[in-house]
């Protein structure tokens, strides 16, 4: 085991992935010589070289579209928006072309792509450098959706992703980079895409989160505990294929439930959640499906108190996690 941060599990995980398959190619703005903007791939230029680690001209239509067709000559590349807010223009392309490449080939075609994006607040990043994009790329069929909370995670489905024959939308929060750090197996592992886990058991209540809301929620559950009001907090780690039978039988436990995530409330992933929620586990429920999400406006703000204005945090999730418990 070694203990490291986020982006020290993305840098460390794929550095070993590229030293064991030469098919896997990483490619984007500043990847190169700058080792991105987050240094998540420094080093790889001199050890890999310009043929497998490639600069790119900042252009994301581009990005998407050679890495798709890098994909479809027997590669695995590694695609790196810089920011997800960045990511629009690469929209057709990833939609178009990528999700619906197997389906529209009859399965003779597959699209083994993974398209990284830092994403979310939280940094004073702003208009164009706090989104949460995750949601609209969910809704897509043919794309896997993925937001690790932890190192361990991180290296375990980053690796998945780059096996997995398809597409995989790999959201890493930029506020966890180096705010969370956490033991990771040294060994070489896989973490199922599609599958929650029960980031802290408990019996009162469950909360059900994801990325930077997902480390909130387990600090407002650990003061709670002092209460002992039992939080149950479930990491969704994967937005699609959504594990929601991991959240009903937490549900099916506690009899409550809250939704806790940073993305616009209207619409967002928590809203899909409460939905499934509604229609498998109406029954067991002893109080109102809870959703704390950022919101309706068009974009986080710059101003230090608006943006802690937007973005929920552990005192605010404490005081809706007793309200309801208390329901």
């Amino acid at each position: 085991m070694t203990v490291k941060n986020v982006v020290q599990a993305v840098h460390d995980t794929l550095h070993d992935e590229m030293a064991r398959d030469d098919r896997i190619v990483v490619l984007g703005e500043d990847v190169g010589a700058r080792g991105g903007v987050f240094r998540a791939t420094m080093g790889f230029l001199d050890e890999f070289g310009p043929e497998r680690v490639i600069d790119t001209p900042l252009d994301e239509c581009l990005i998407a579209g050679v890495a798709i067709g890098m994909a479809v000559d027997g590669l695995r590349p590694v695609a790196e928006i810089q920011f997800a807010d960045f990511i629009f223009p690469a929209f057709n392309q990833i939609v178009s072309e990528a999700a619906r490449l197997r389906y529209r080939s009859n399965g003779d075609f597959g699209c083994p792509l993974v398209i990284r994006a830092p994403y979310g607040g939280g940094v004073h990043g702003a208009l164009y450098h706090s989104q949460s994009v995750e949601a609209l790329f969910a809704h897509v069929p043919g794309l896997k959706v993925v937001a690790p909370s932890d190192p361990a995670d991180v290296k375990g489905m980053l690796i998945a992703a780059i096996e997995d024959p398809d597409p995989v939308m790999f959201f890493e929060h930029k506020k966890t980079y180096r705010l969370v750090r956490g033991e990771v197996p040294d060994e070489r592992y896989t973490t199922p895409l599609g599958k929650a886990k029960v980031a802290r058991p408990g019996s009162d209540l469950t909360v059900v989160s994801y990325g930077l809301m997902l480390q909130h929620s387990l600090e407002a559950a650990e003061r709670l505990a002092t209460e002992d009001i039992d939080v149950e907090v479930i990491d969704l780690r994967s937005i699609y294929p959504l594990d929601i039978d991991t959240v009903l039988g937490s549900v099916g436990k506690t009899s409550k439930v809250m939704i806790v995530y940073e993305d616009n409330r209207f619409l967002g992933v928590g809203a899909e959640v409460a939905a499934q929620i509604a229609e498998n586990a109406l029954f067991e429920l002893d109080g109102p499906i809870v959703r704390i999400g950022g919101p309706h406006v068009p974009a986080m703000p710059f101003s230090p108190p608006l943006e802690h204005w937007f973005l929920p945090d552990a005192d605010r999730l404490e005081q809706e996690m007793r309200k309801l418990a208390e329901f």
